[in-house]
């Protein structure tokens, strides 16, 4: 009888960008460049480039080594060597930051580390055009679906 009109997007609108769609699993030691769309969790180690036009989860057993990480949204349970440009941050209580961190939301848990310098902003630019596919396959990338 009342109903409001809803402003929220519809799930089909969010799409992958906010839900994992790949996962690097625990014992899984990655060296390489981690591009692409979808949301992606990591529980293994990493280390090279990342730069993910979606969510990235490093997961509780995740350990990253990225000179600069770059995704609309990333949540960080486990290590991250690295600055971090995104449009949301978050460091949960088993979360550990050695990096600056570039963010327009950032949130912490009580327990949390970070090791860096906070710079909020009223808008970030991730610049994560999709990158021109290489002539040669290269094994040492994985692009999200």
């Amino acid at each position: 009888m009342f109903r409001k009109p809803s402003s929220q997007p519809s799930p089909a609108a969010v799409g992958s960008i906010e839900r994992v769609t790949s996962v690097l699993g625990n014992g899984i030691t990655w060296q390489g460049s981690l591009r692409g769309s979808g949301g992606v969790r990591i529980e293994g180690a990493f280390e090279g480039e990342i730069a993910v036009q979606g969510l990235l989860v490093i997961g509780e057993t995740g350990r990253v080594s990225c000179p600069n990480v770059r995704a609309n949204t990333v949540i960080v349970g486990g290590a991250l060597r690295g600055n971090i440009t995104a449009e949301k941050v978050e460091i949960r209580s088993t979360g550990r930051v050695w990096g600056d961190v570039n963010a327009v939301s950032f949130t912490t848990e009580e327990g949390a580390f970070l090791r860096g310098q906070v710079c909020m902003e009223e808008k970030i630019e991730l610049n994560l055009e999709e990158p021109a596919q290489p002539a040669e396959s290269d094994s040492s990338e994985i692009t999200a679906p």
